[in-house]
């Protein structure tokens, strides 16, 4: 609850701060009519907000701070709120890391926003005194929270002659909530990326030495499993740490930004891993193949990047602006979240029907298996099994990811646009994350290239097979140092 204070000196000084309590306490109101009783004009009332609470302090662990504001608005006939009305605020922002210094400036801003409210009783004299319902209404984010003690001095600058805060009805009070990480949590989190970080880090070092050692080429599948490990390193980098001692606020970007690159490359990845494994007569084994899915991935990931730097790039001059305030900015915004649901489902879809194509194929070779050897047919049995596991946990990956997409969307706008409410608790938060690096890790140590050597002598006399046996199960490349057994089950080239 913000306390009502007076601010009567002349031309409202900026850099005179009004506290709501302590020592050096503002002069305050009771209520709107004592300042009609005592003849205090609109201009001269502030809207004081010490952040936080007293005898607590902020804590760089929070790592961010989000507010809404949530106005009390009375009926009054003589002072009606009117329809499609909006509030200018005149707002600032300071700071200070200890309760005797001085406030020191981090933002200011006049800003504008829509009311929607509702009155649920006639509006008659007997209505009067009774609140309007009202959204919720944007108001500040930061990404940093580097000080101990914040303060928010909030106008109502009033101009009946350009019409600023006329028909806005009879403000009582004004409410800010604030949202900002667990402490708790975030030390979690640091943890977690701290520890995973090494672990991707050394596999995917081992990954790429067992290709390089190899006297062929790298295969499409092989480059792409190492750039999913590049991005997956490049998110789990706890450079969060450093947000404890400086005064970061571009933290909450770049995060966004590291979170993009890693849904591309991801999005991306299952598209060529699906691709790669469908033993058709396309060509395949070269990215300017997969365009036609790859090109509609990179397009929607820079929409994406635009759209955040629309908001969260402006916040950091602004850290009141918001995309929402505006009619346009809010329908673009409400489109950006439902175009890009709607898509991932039909991402989803689509991966199913590609693994369900490469499922079909190898059922279409197990037709082999029994005129083999008991020990070859047990082998390819055995990979055939493992095959079909880590696709069946690709599509459990891309489904679980492109949940947690949606539902973070309605989540972090769900305060400003709307009734739905869905909560994402921390454990669902670290255990989709956790199963991306799992994911990962598996995929480069299953796909890593085997240096075991079978000659003719080995694969044929001691397995008891001839080289009929020999089962194509998948379209790549052949070398005499071929991959891994599980990629040996993508080899592209069909055999009729």
């Amino acid at each position: 609850m913000s306390v009502k204070c007076i601010d009567v000196r002349k031309n409202h000084h900026k850099t005179k701060w009004l506290m709501p309590w302590g020592t050096n306490h503002c002069k305050k109101l009771r209520d709107f009519d004592e300042a009609v009783s005592r003849q205090i004009e609109a201009n001269d009332i502030v809207f004081a907000v010490h952040i936080p609470l007293p005898s607590k302090e902020m804590s760089p662990w929070f790592q961010f701070m989000l507010f809404i504001m949530q106005l009390d608005i009375a009926f009054k006939m003589d002072n009606d709120l009117k329809e499609n009305a909006e509030i200018t605020l005149d707002v600032s922002l300071a700071y200070r890391d200890d309760m005797f210094d001085d406030w020191e400036e981090i933002a200011h801003a006049i800003e504008i926003r829509k009311l929607k409210c509702t009155f649920g009783s006639p509006k008659t004299v007997e209505s009067e005194g009774r609140h309007y319902d009202c959204d919720f209404l944007p108001f500040m984010e930061i990404g940093s929270v580097a000080h101990k003690y914040y303060l928010i001095n909030i106008r109502l600058p009033v101009n009946d002659r350009k019409g600023i805060n006329v028909g806005i009805g009879e403000i009582k009070d004004i409410r800010l909530v604030g949202i900002h990480q667990n402490g708790g949590f975030t030390k979690v989190w640091f943890a977690m990326k701290t520890f995973l970080t090494p672990s991707i880090l050394i596999i995917m070092v081992w990954y790429w030495r067992r290709i390089t050692l190899m006297t062929r080429a790298p295969v499409l599948l092989e480059k792409v499993i190492f750039a999913l490990g590049i991005s997956m390193t490049f998110i789990n980098i706890p450079v969060e740490w450093f947000s404890i001692g400086f005064d970061w606020t571009w933290m909450l970007l770049f995060g966004d930004i590291r979170q993009g690159i890693f849904y591309a490359m991801l999005l991306s990845f299952w598209i060529i891993f699906c691709g790669e494994h469908m033993m058709d007569q396309n060509e395949r084994n070269r990215l300017s193949g997969y365009w036609k899915q790859v090109g509609p991935i990179a397009v929607g990931s820079f929409c994406l990047f635009v759209f955040d730097m629309c908001e969260r790039g402006v916040q950091l001059k602004n850290p009141f602006y918001s995309i929402w305030t505006t009619e346009v900015g809010t329908e673009l915004a409400m489109a950006f979240i439902i175009v890009a649901g709607i898509c991932l489902c039909l991402y989803f879809l689509f991966l199913c029907f590609m693994v369900f194509q490469v499922f079909r194929n190898i059922s279409g070779k197990q037709s082999s298996l029994p005129a083999m050897s008991k020990a070859r047919r047990l082998h390819y049995e055995g990979l055939i099994f493992r095959f079909k596991f880590m696709m069946l946990i690709t599509l459990a990956c891309a489904a679980m990811t492109v949940i947690f997409f949606i539902v973070s969307q309605v989540t972090e706008g769900h305060w400003k646009w709307g009734d739905i409410t869905i909560q994402v608790n921390s454990a669902f938060f670290t255990g989709i994350y956790g199963m991306w690096n799992l994911y990962v890790f598996a995929l480069m140590f299953l796909y890593a290239p085997s240096h075991k050597n079978y000659g003719e002598d080995q694969s044929n006399g001691d397995l008891g097979v001839n080289s009929g046996e020999e089962l194509q199960l998948t379209t790549t490349i052949t070398h005499v140092d071929g991959p891994t057994e599980v990629y040996k089950l993508a080899r592209k080239e069909a055999q009729e």
